[in-house]
């Protein structure tokens, strides 16, 4: 096996399947990168290690067929170091070389018989625009649980139907959900699917730098190929298992009815509760006394290092004073994506709403809801 091609685009695309590669492969041929040159001409990249698969597709002007198996880790730190000139890649017995320049490599190949083949695709279902998918995904995968004793806290709860996606995860302390709209190849098409939340947050990222659309594979409920869905976009595709699709029933956790309303400047907001939470600890509540025109944060008490900052804010309702995990009040306003972050409220010990913006209308919901539990404040 032989094939050139432009450096840059091969550091790329190598550093995309790498990142799927297990740190700690089970067996050590699951660390291998799967390289194949077509008889039409085109070089094939993937990974596996039997939960997430990986695959790009290139053309090349120069090849000859063949198959190798080679360190895919090792590969994405040689070709990321090269320098910017076509790079020669041949398999030569045992060992393949790889040639850029002035300089040259040589890697040993693994036993590719021994490489598991990867799953097919599922059928495909429809398509969205990779930067709108990746800016959704991130989004919701912010409040994804990383406690894998609690596997369905783990996951991004994906709902379709029909021209609508739902999107949701929650770690029980906050609750974040995305709608978004995509083209469904059928027009009737529905399915739920429970995606491990780094898996898609990586790949929904990764597509998303391609600028084009992303199509997703995955099979109607009791459809075949069900137990995994596919993303695909630019000629990269990626495959996961999915988990099992129990999940808390969420909607009945939003609220619906407000006593208080405040608007502020996401910037300002965030910068505050930054430099209040200095001096706090890591379990230690940003406490927020809201009142018309100002909310004033506190952090620390007693003996601790304490802070105190007022901002200006657009605020409706009684006076209150609520209290949050500030890295949790971070996340979801650096989720936003908005000058103006919308936070709505109950009670001082009742799920708080934060959302981006003020909506059209005051009835209207908006897209995207961060849900965050309040720390009960020692009386």
């Amino acid at each position: 096996m032989m094939f050139r091609i432009e450096r840059d685009v091969l550091a790329e695309a190598v550093a995309w399947t790498a990142r799927s590669l297990p740190a700690r492969p089970s067996v050590p041929v699951l660390a291998g990168m799967r390289m194949e040159v077509t008889e039409d001409q085109q070089l094939k990249l993937s990974g596996f290690d039997y939960e997430v698969s990986a695959e790009v597709t290139l053309e090349l002007h120069t090849g000859e067929a063949g198959v190798a198996l080679v360190s895919g880790k090792l590969l994405a730190e040689i070709t990321r170091a090269l320098p910017a000139q076509p790079v020669d890649f041949v398999v030569e017995g045992a060992k393949a070389v790889v040639t850029c320049g002035s300089a040259r490599f040589t890697l040993l190949t693994m036993p590719v018989e021994d490489y598991p083949s990867l799953p097919a695709m599922p059928p495909a279902a429809g398509r969205v625009g990779s930067d709108v998918f990746a800016a959704a995904v991130g989004q919701v995968a912010v409040a994804a649980g990383r406690d894998d004793t609690l596997p369905m806290l783990t996951g991004v709860r994906m709902e379709i139907e029909g021209d609508t996606v739902t999107l949701a995860a929650t770690d029980r302390y906050r609750l974040a959900v995305r709608e978004l709209k995509w083209q469904p190849d059928q027009p009737d098409f529905a399915a739920i699917a429970m995606i491990p939340g780094k898996t898609l947050a990586d790949s929904a990222k990764a597509l998303g730098a391609t600028g084009a659309e992303v199509e997703i594979a995955l099979s109607a409920a009791g459809g075949a190929g069900e137990g995994m869905i596919g993303f695909s976009s630019a000629g990269r595709r990626t495959t996961t298992r999915l988990l099992d699709p129990e999940f808390p029933k969420y909607r009945s956790l939003l609220p619906t009815e407000f006593s208080a309303r405040a608007d502020l400047s996401t910037a300002a907001f965030v910068e505050a509760v930054k430099r209040v939470a200095l001096v706090a600890e890591r379990n230690t509540p940003v406490r927020l006394a809201f009142k018309s025109g100002e909310v004033v944060l506190e952090a620390g008490s007693g003996d601790e290092a304490q802070a105190v900052e007022a901002l200006p804010v657009d605020y409706e309702g009684e006076e209150m004073n609520i209290a949050f995990n500030h890295q949790f009040l971070l996340e979801g306003l650096g989720a936003i994506d908005s000058d103006v972050a919308r936070l709505q409220m109950t009670t001082s010990t009742k799920p708080a709403i934060l959302t981006g913006g003020k909506p059209v209308d005051d009835g209207g919901v908006p897209d995207y809801r961060y849900l965050i539990m309040p720390i009960r404040l020692s009386s």
